[in-house]
């Protein structure tokens, strides 16, 4: 009963605490919270009037919202890159940041899941995909496979946070039994959710675009670019507007994970061009309307080509030594990559996999103002919620904010 009563008055002073800070602190949180109402504005709109206020159509039925739920996914896996070193090898620097990267991976993971919802139309449909109430076709459909690991990798990781965060507040050692058979569980988990959703554009053999092996690997070498990418700016800011130490090592190891991820993704994808080009056939149109454009339709090729500029420069910076050292020059490759592998894991892979369509018909794709404004709400709240956790977090693990009786 103790611990309950500990427990909830951690809650309680938790709560307090999120109203609690600077005026910079009030005006990026009223700022991010302004933006993401006018996303739940256009959201309203949306649920009104339907998915035509979009620009998506018969053709193509998956646009920018499976476009960022696929790269957000990503993300929320990476976060396995601060895990493994932190948990598993027992590194003092990873482990001093590895629960930013967790509470990443859960607004990451949130995101994701409303990208999931405005995408369906119709999200009073959403019981559907519950088990036992709904239909959940398990375990043959992989859409029911990824509802799971995506709500198990969501739980996991809110149960290792919350514990250790709570055993931080109280000033008790963690009981391993406690959270790290979940981390290890998590580990698996977190390579499990991008693969499940690799597979779900693999399994669908009427798009040939998406019909290959490689799919699954250039998921998880994109994700283990762009996250620990964001990490590394996202560790700087924390450095930078709060108390918190945040060692060089940890970004140097972070720079070194994203230098083999970026490389090796460039790599695939070099091999799915060789595959797509040099044995030209009808299923490589996708390919040919992606890179080069399809009978005067070509409106991704300058987005995809961009992309693929800002990874080579990314990958030139991070591989010369004095270059990569170099703090400003870091950010820029992290900041390319992220860029980039968005465009090129996002739009550069859903949209051509429905041009052109199996009857012959091209028709482009370009979201809408209401559909952009949804994107960015959500984008919006997510960094909101990955705030406010930072903002409970940081004060615990410094030692500010702990339980009363603790308190000197």
């Amino acid at each position: 009963m103790k611990l309950v009563r500990d427990y909830i008055v951690f809650l309680c002073r938790a709560f307090v605490l999120s109203f609690s800070g600077t005026r910079r602190f009030y005006g990026w949180m009223t700022l991010l919270s302004v933006v993401s109402g006018i996303g739940l504005y256009a959201y309203s709109k949306q649920l009104a009037q339907g998915l035509t206020v979009t620009g998506l159509t018969d053709q193509v039925s998956w646009g920018a919202y499976i476009a960022n739920f696929t790269y957000l996914v990503g993300v929320a896996a990476a976060a396995v890159m601060l895990v493994i070193p932190a948990y598993i090898y027992r590194n003092k620097e990873m482990h001093d940041v590895v629960l930013f990267g967790e509470l990443l991976a859960i607004a990451a993971i949130v995101m994701s899941l409303l990208f999931v919802m405005v995408d369906l139309g119709r999200p009073d449909r959403f019981w559907h995909l519950v088990p036992v109430v709904g239909v959940f076709n398990f375990p043959g459909s992989m859409l029911s496979w990824d509802v799971i690991v995506l709500n198990g990798y969501l739980l996991l990781n809110l149960h290792i946070c919350g514990y250790l965060l709570f055993m931080k507040y109280m000033d008790r050692k963690p009981t391993l039994l406690f959270y790290m058979p979940f981390v290890l569980v998590a580990i698996a988990w977190a390579v499990s959710i991008h693969t499940v959703t690799a597979f779900l554009y693999v399994g669908l053999v009427g798009r040939p675009f998406w019909n290959t092996a490689i799919v699954a690997p250039r998921f998880l070498g994109s994700a283990f670019t762009a996250g620990p990418g964001i990490l590394i700016l996202v560790f700087q800011i924390i450095r930078a507007m709060s108390h918190y130490e945040i060692s060089d090592r940890a970004l140097h190891l972070l720079r070194n994970i994203v230098t083999v991820s970026l490389l090796v993704n460039l790599f695939l994808l070099g091999c799915e061009a060789f595959k797509e080009f040099y044995s030209a056939s009808v299923h490589s149109s996708s390919a040919r309307y992606l890179f080069f454009g399809l009978h005067g339709h070509d409106a991704l090729v300058p987005w995809m080509w961009s992309a693929m500029l800002m990874e080579l420069v990314a990958g030139i910076i991070l591989i010369i030594p004095p270059l990569a050292r170099r703090i400003w020059f870091l950010n820029t490759a992290c900041v390319l990559a992220i860029i980039g592998i968005w465009i090129e894991k996002g739009m550069g892979l859903i949209v051509p996999g429905f041009v052109p369509t199996p009857l012959g018909n091209i028709v482009e794709y370009t979201p809408s103002l209401n559909e952009t404004l949804v994107c960015i709400g959500i984008w919006e709240f997510g960094l909101l919620l990955f705030s406010w956790m930072l903002h409970v977090a940081i004060p615990i693990m410094t030692g500010q904010f702990r339980c009363r009786t603790q308190e000197v």
